[in-house]
Parts: structure tokens; sequence; C-alpha cells
């Protein structure tokens, strides 16, 4: 988990300060102001999940019953404190893998194949499909290219 949290702040320019929201995962609260110190305004979203009641079946995805929004360090804005834009990203990714459906025959169990297997994805996701949204690719939108790639260029 530290590998990962070192990974975003080698991506953040050094000295500029952020707003980070993390779900309740109980590591995150000590290692995020550790690694970044007074740059990050920190706070976690933490949901909590309603008992399934009688005959609820067993996958069916369980209700939130409250949030807890719990500052952690810095100011962070109470507008901003949202897992919105990593939950949409987590869901597009499952929904164009099936690898990374539970209970499927495609689910991957060999690491290396699973992060090639998403950096593959996101890559075409990013520069290769035009997001209705967007009109562009998001790389465009982020003035990464200047055009669609081909998946020949992608595969290149």
């Amino acid at each position: 988990m530290y590998s990962f949290i070192e990974g975003v702040r080698d991506a953040i320019k050094p000295g500029s300060s952020f707003q980070m929201t993390t779900d309740g995962f109980a590591p995150y609260k000590h290692s995020i102001p550790d690694t970044f110190g007074d740059y990050v305004d920190y706070a976690m979203l933490i949901k909590v999940y309603r008992n399934p009641s009688e005959g609820e079946a067993r996958y069916s995805p369980p209700e939130v019953a409250d949030v807890e929004v719990v500052p952690v360090c810095g100011s962070p804005d109470p507008k901003r404190i949202c897992t919105s834009i990593i939950e949409r990203s987590n869901l597009s990714l499952r929904m164009g893998q099936r690898r990374w459906t539970r209970l499927t025959n495609a689910f991957g169990r060999k690491w290396e194949n699973q992060w090639a297997a998403a950096m593959l994805w996101y890559t075409y996701y990013n520069f290769c499909r035009v997001h209705k949204s967007l009109r562009v690719t998001p790389a465009m939108e982020a003035k990464i290219t200047d055009h669609i790639w081909e998946l020949s260029e992608l595969l290149a």
C-alpha cells in the first residue's frame, strides 16, 4: 500500500497542495498524512452498510445506510469530499473488462496479467475511445495528444 501512495506522491508536482478523499480503509488514515504532510487536505468518506434482510440475494450489493465524513488533516473542502470519480473509474473498468468481475470464468488470477490488461484498457479508454460528454478522447482534452489513436497506434 505504501508503494501505491508513494506513486501518487511521485505524480504530484513537488510543493503543490491538493485535496484527497479515500474510503474508510484504516491504513490510509496514517499513511497519507505521513507521506504528503502539509501538502494534502485529506478526508475519509466512510460508507456504513445496512445488514441484509431475510431472504435477500447473496450477491446483491448492500444498501448504504449512512455516510460518515471524517476530515483527517489539512482543511478539506466539504463540497469536494467525494469518491464518485474513482468509483466510476472502477465501474468502467469492470464493465469494460470481464476479468475484473467476480463470479465469471474470465476472472484474472495472475497479477502480471491483471496489471497488463488494466494498463492496456486504460490506455485505450483515454487515447482511443471518444467520450460522449467530451466529444474527444480524455487524452485530447488534456492536450496530451492531438488526435484519436487507432488501435494499431496503441499496440505499436
